[in-house]
């Protein structure tokens, strides 16, 4: 027996090296895809990723030991290689399987390290015995064996910690070749290493020859195949990113990332970041869909898009939550940085729009909190900013607020609200209040305003101002009318037995009743029930309620104009302006917002007062003035030429026991003014 010298083809070998670089880019480029699927989308890549690097290390193998030749030729046998193919990419497998998962650690990374590596060894020396000769016999340097071994556990652990360092890129870049590169050469050293450790034996001095031929059939058949292999993952990452993830991770009107992008930016930029959420919706955005369609309104949230990218940077991200609805994160910035940059997306929203020959204003709310400041969990922060935003639009839109404690306080109170107002009507905790329209010609009432009441078992009398936005949100309010309706009825029958002149009483109607198309139920039953003349029932609505849907609320009107029900359009002036459908709408009185007698020392509200008096005269129409608090107010009116009023200067809202009371005082001090 005597030793055989081999030596390498330079080409063979430096196609190796390459091979062994675009495997372990194509690696690189598939273990993104691992870290943001989920479920069996992410076993399919783990999977792919395995085979491109198994095969891709083999192959490198394979064509280095095509590139060694001894002088003797040789052959291989095929079970065996394909053990060594599968040993290769079982091992890259569960090296993935272990080690890239979100919460990582060096002791997961190393036994993920230490199972590839004795993948590759076995691949490696399971190869080697799959070369085929008669006349030659393969023995093994045990020192050489041992580092080729620490050699490739050292080069898994490093790819896989290069694999862990850029499972959140997804971009093609000099550092991810490098590490390509970097890789490959740690792959070849550990491959010669192992080649180097063999040394080989024949005992035919005569079958040697100088040189053997390149068996160039299976040199370029393995690695066009492992080529194949690459490109077709290339092109099914690049479909994927290009296709597939700009339709799950982008809105499809905008353009902006949506809310599946959402989850997966929290989960890999924001880990262990200080950021602020600004979470705006735009004001009156309902309003210009309806009246305007769709198609504008599509628009203008494209427009509203656009004019939020001006604030889109490398430390910033701009998603479209839905609707109107728009989520800015920035990174690393100030609070008082933050309030300059809310201002600056509200004086950009609310500079006009000019869509389909349409001239548009709008505003918007913004709600922000902070990371770590109100917390780190993604739905709290998405919660407070929420909150903060709506906390905004009561505040009277087009401004800012930005989350705190106290905001949180007053959500855990509405939801306990939200909560117990479930049972307050069962339980008997709401009651009616009642307010007078008082006559400044005969110095006494015409009726009474309904206004309910909650006198809660725990946080005693809650305004309406607090519990019914949550009775409107919530559909309560339906049902609270209902009940508000039919009391207030039995309540005016009561009082009127004693009355030479009947007093009326009105009750306030929210545009959910006319949503729930019950209207006509609601009034019938309560008037048959408390036996009270439809002509003492009075219904009040709001300008909004009006503008929200002209026909379908005079729809449901009408009937009860017919049966001789009063109909009053309350808080006028106050929202949109309906004077071009007041002709429309079977209305019998306009009550002035009180906003009109809080600022009547201005010329140009009492110029709007009186503007209002005579159209109501001129259509026929009574008027009744509310918020009246004093004297001075009261002359003004009646020099005006308004006689029906309302306020604190009258009386405050009494519970019916008061109210009895109150009018018996009444009563007798009128006798004794006669008398």
């Amino acid at each position: 027996m005597f030793a055989l010298t081999g030596d390498y083809n330079g080409w063979i070998v430096a196609l190796s090296f390459i091979i062994s670089i675009l495997a372990s880019y194509s690696s690189l480029n598939l273990v993104y895809k691992i870290s943001h699927s989920r479920g069996k989308a992410q076993q399919g890549w783990m999977a792919a990723s395995a085979f491109v690097m198994g095969s891709g290390i083999w192959t490198m193998h394979f064509i280095g030991m095509i590139a060694f030749h001894v002088g003797v030729p040789m052959s291989y046998n095929i079970p065996i290689t394909l053990v060594s193919i599968v040993a290769a990419i079982l091992a890259s497998y569960f090296a993935f399987l272990f080690s890239l998962t979100k919460n990582n650690s060096r002791l997961r990374l190393a036994l993920g390290g230490t199972i590839m590596g004795a993948g590759i060894v076995t691949m490696h020396y399971t190869g080697m015995a799959s070369m085929e000769s008669p006349t030659v016999t393969i023995t093994y340097n045990y020192y050489l064996w041992a580092l080729s071994a620490v050699i490739a556990v050292l080069v898994a652990c490093a790819a896989l910690y290069l694999f862990h360092k850029f499972r959140n890129s997804s971009r093609a870049g000099l550092s991810k070749w490098s590490a390509a590169a970097l890789m490959g050469v740690a792959v070849c050293g550990m491959h010669y290493t192992g080649m180097a450790a063999a040394s080989f034996w024949c005992g035919s001095p005569e079958i040697v020859v100088q040189s053997t031929p390149v068996n160039l059939f299976l040199l370029l058949g393995v690695t066009f195949t492992t080529l194949a292999i690459m490109i077709v993952t290339w092109g099914a990452i690049h479909f994927d990113r290009t296709v597939l993830e700009r339709m799950a991770y982008s809105d499809s009107l905008t353009g902006l990332s949506n809310r599946h992008a959402l989850s997966r930016y929290f989960e890999d930029e924001l880990e262990n970041a200080s950021f602020t959420l600004f979470f705006l919706d735009l004001d009156r955005f309902k309003v210009i869909n309806d009246t305007l369609g769709h198609d504008i309104g599509d628009l203008l949230v494209q427009e509203a898009a656009s004019r939020l990218q001006t604030f889109n940077d490398q430390q910033s991200e701009i998603f479209r939550l839905g609707g109107d609805e728009f989520l800015l994160i920035i990174k690393g910035i100030e609070a008082a940085e933050a309030t300059r940059v809310a201002s600056a997306i509200l004086e950009h929203i609310r500079k006009p729009y000019f869509l389909e020959g349409n001239e548009l204003y709008i505003t918007g709310s913004i709600g922000i909190s902070s990371s770590p400041e109100h917390g780190t969990d993604r739905s709290k922060l998405l919660i407070a900013a929420d909150t903060a935003m709506y906390q905004a639009k009561r505040q009277g839109k087009n401004q800012y607020f930005v989350y705190n404690m106290e905001l949180d306080r007053m959500a855990s109170r509405r939801m306990e609200l939200e909560k117990d107002m479930q049972l307050a009507l069962t339980k008997g905790q709401f009651v009616n209040y009642y307010q007078p329209k008082w006559n400044a010609d005969t110095n006494y009432p015409t009726g009474f305003e309904a206004l309910l009441r909650w006198k809660h078992p725990v946080y005693g009398t809650i305004s309406p101002d607090e519990f019914i936005p949550i009775a409107e949100e919530t559909g309560m309010i339906v049902s609270m009318t209902r009940w508000v309706l039919e009391q207030a009825c039995r309540d005016c029958v009561q009082w009127n037995e004693h009355e030479p002149e009947p007093l009326t009483v009105s009750v306030n109607l929210s545009v959910k009743v006319f949503d729930s198309k019950n209207l006509m139920d609601m009034v019938l039953v309560a008037l048959e029930r408390s036996a009270l003349p439809a002509e003492l029932l009075e219904l009040e609505i709001t300008e909004t309620i009006v503008m929200n849907n002209v026909m379908d609320v005079v729809s449901q009107l009408k009937p009860l104009q017919d049966m001789g029900i009063t109909i009053s359009m309350d808080d006028f002036g106050s929202g949109y302006s309906s004077l071009g459908s007041l002709d429309l709408i079977p209305f019998h009185t306009l009550k002035i917002d009180k906003l009109f007698m809080q600022q009547s020392h201005s010329p140009a509200k009492r110029a709007v007062v009186n503007t209002i008096i005579t159209l109501a005269n001129q259509l026929d129409l009574q008027v009744v003035a509310e918020g009246v608090e004093t004297e001075q107010q009261l002359d003004f009116l009646k020099a005006s030429g308004c006689q029906v009023m309302q306020g604190f200067y009258f009386s405050k809202p009494m519970p019916r026991e008061q109210l009895d009371e109150w009018m018996a005082a009444l009563n007798r001090a009128q006798i004794q003014g006669i008398s």
